[in-house]
C-alpha cells in the first residue's frame, strides 16, 4: 500500500505462464477502486508457476512494473503478489475450544483457529491460507462470525490452503530483486473469486474455474463456504500445443490460430472456411482447414470440463456420504484469458450440465476498457484486498529465517 497526493493505492503483480500483469488502483471512499496504471508484458522464464530462468522473469516483472508507473505516473515501491502451481492443495480441518469467559472473544476466534490449523502437513508445504468455514457455538450451527455470543464450547471449521514454499520463495526472491516490497502473498485463484463472485453465488453454491495459460484454478462454494481447492497444470497451453500438433505448426504460430480462429463448438461454428495463414518461419503462405482447428480446440475444452466435472461429482459422493448438503445452484464462471474462446459457455454447459457464465470484475472504475476482461480478474482481484488485515501462519518460530519473513506475508 502506498500513498500519494492524499490518495491511497493499491498495487497488484500477477505472475503468470503466459503474462506478468500489474495494477495501480486508487481506492476510492465508496470501496470502488479506480485503476490508474496498467503493465501486462509476455513471462518468460516461468512454466505452470514454477520458475526456471530468474534473470529472465526478473526482467518481465521490471518491464510489466514500469509500464504500469509510467501509465500512472506513479512509483510502485510495494505489491500484492499472486501465483499458482500445481502444488496448491485444500484440507478441511476442526478446531474446538472452552469458551474462557462464557462470551466468545477474538482470543478464543483466534486460538480455534489455531487449533484447526495446527495440522500436520509435509515438511516442504506450509499453510498459505486460513479461511472459515463456519463455527457452532455449543449446538448452534451455522455460525459466520461468533464473537459476542454466549456458550460454553465452540469449534469451528476451517479451509486450509497449503503450498510448496520453496517454489514461493523463487517468486519472492525475483519480486525482491526488482526492489518492491511484497505486502501480501495470494492464491491467484482465491484473487479471481474476489473479483468476479458475488456473495449470493457463494451461498447459492458455484464453482469458478480460472482459466489460465499454464493452469487452470477451481474453487467451489458451497453454502457460502469455500470447499474445494485445487490447481490443475493444463489449460490455454495445452490447447495451443495441440494446435500446433495437428497442424505441424510452431507454437507462437499455433498461438495466433487459437486467439484469431478459435472456437470451441464445431456444431454452432458459422461460416466454416480454410484459412490462409503465413509462418512466422518462412513467411509461406499456408491454407488451413478451419473446422480441423475448431475439433482440436474443442476435443481438449471437453477433456479439460469433463476432468474437471469429475471432481465435482467426487466432492458430491461426499459430501452425500457425510450427510451434507450439496448445492451448485449459482453454476459454473469461468474466467481467464481462455474463458474469452467462442462458443465454449456451450461447450462447458454440455458437460456440466448447468448454467455458465464468464466472470467479468465488479466494483472498479477507471481504465475499465483496458482491464475488465477475464484476463485481468486476477491481478484486480489482488487489489481488493486492501483493506483484509494480515493473519500470521505461525508455522516456524526461528525469526531469523526466511521463512520467518515469508510467514508475514500471508493471510
Amino acid at each position: 500500500m502506498i500513498k500519494s497526493q492524499n490518495k491511497e493505492l493499491v498495487v497488484g503483480l500477477d505472475i503468470g505462464t503466459t503474462k506478468v500483469a500489474s495494477l495501480i488502483g486508487e481506492i476510492l471512499p465508496n470501496k470502488e477502486i479506480n485503476i490508474i496504471g496498467l503493465g501486462n508484458y509476455p513471462s518468460k522464464g516461468i512454466n505452470i508457476g514454477n520458475i526456471n530462468n530468474l534473470k529472465s522473469i526478473i526482467k518481465c516483472i521490471k518491464k510489466s512494473i514500469r509500464q504500469a508507473e509510467e501509465m500512472s505516473k506513479k512509483k510502485i515501491y510495494s505489491i500484492n503478489l499472486s501465483f499458482s502451481n500445481k502444488y496448491i492443495n485444500y484440507i478441511n480441518e476442526k478446531g474446538m475450544v472452552k469458551i474462557k469467559k462464557g462470551e466468545v472473544q477474538k482470543y478464543d476466534i483466534k486460538k480455534v483457529l489455531n487449533i484447526a490449523k495446527s495440522v500436520k502437513i509435509n515438511n516442504e508445504y506450509h499453510i498459505l491460507h486460513v479461511i472459515p468455514q463456519e463455527y457452532m457455538v455449543d449446538n448452534n450451527k451455522g455460525i459466520k462470525n461468533p464473537l459476542g455470543l454466549s456458550g460454553i464450547r465452540m469449534k469451528s471449521n476451517v479451509h486450509l490452503i497449503t503450498s510448496n514454499y520453496n517454489i514461493e520463495k523463487n517468486i519472492i526472491k525475483a519480486v525482491e530483486k526488482c526492489k518492491l516490497r511484497i505486502n501480501k502473498i495470494i492464491f491467484s485463484g482465491l484473487a479471481s473469486s474476489k473479483a468476479i463472485l458475488t456473495n449470493e453465488e457463494k451461498k447459492l453454491g458455484v464453482c469458478m474455474i480460472d482459466m489460465g495459460g499454464g493452469t487452470m484454478d477451481i474453487l467451489i462454494y458451497i453454502d457460502g463456504s469455500l470447499q474445494y481447492t485445487k490447481v490443475i497444470p493444463y489449460s490455454g497451453n495445452s490447447i495451443t500445443q495441440d494446435i500446433s500438433y495437428a497442424f505441424s505448426s510452431s507454437i507462437s504460430d499455433a498461438e495466433k490460430l487459437k486467439i484469431k480462429y478459435g472456437c470451441a463448438s464445431k456444431f454452432l461454428q458459422e461460416n466454416i472456411n480454410n484459412i490462409k495463414v503465413t509462418t512466422s518461419n518462412s513467411n509461406e503462405t499456408q491454407i488451413l482447414n478451419q473446422e480441423k482447428l475448431t475439433k482440436v480446440i474443442e476435443l481438449r475444452c471437453i477433456e479439460l470440463f469433463e476432468l474437471i466435472n469429475n471432481k465435482i461429482l467426487n466432492l458430491q459422493k461426499k459430501f452425500k456420504k457425510k450427510g451434507y448438503k450439496y448445492h451448485i445452484n449459482s453454476g459454473i464462471v469461468l474466467t481467464g484469458g481462455v474463458s474469452k474462446t467462442k462458443f465454449l459457455i456451450n461447450c462447458a454447459e454440455k458437460i456440466f450440465q448447468l448454467p455458465v457464465r464468464i466472470g467479468y470484475t465488479k466494483n472498479i472504475t477507471g481504465l475499465i476498457n483496458h482491464v475488465k476482461m477475464p484476463e485481468y480478474s486476477t491481478v484486480i482481484g489482488l487489489l481488493h484486498y486492501h483493506k483484509k488485515k494480515k493473519k500470521i501462519n505461525n508455522f516456524l518460530n526461528k525469526k531469523n529465517t526466511w521463512l520467518y519473513k515469508l510467514k508475514n506475508l500471508f493471510l
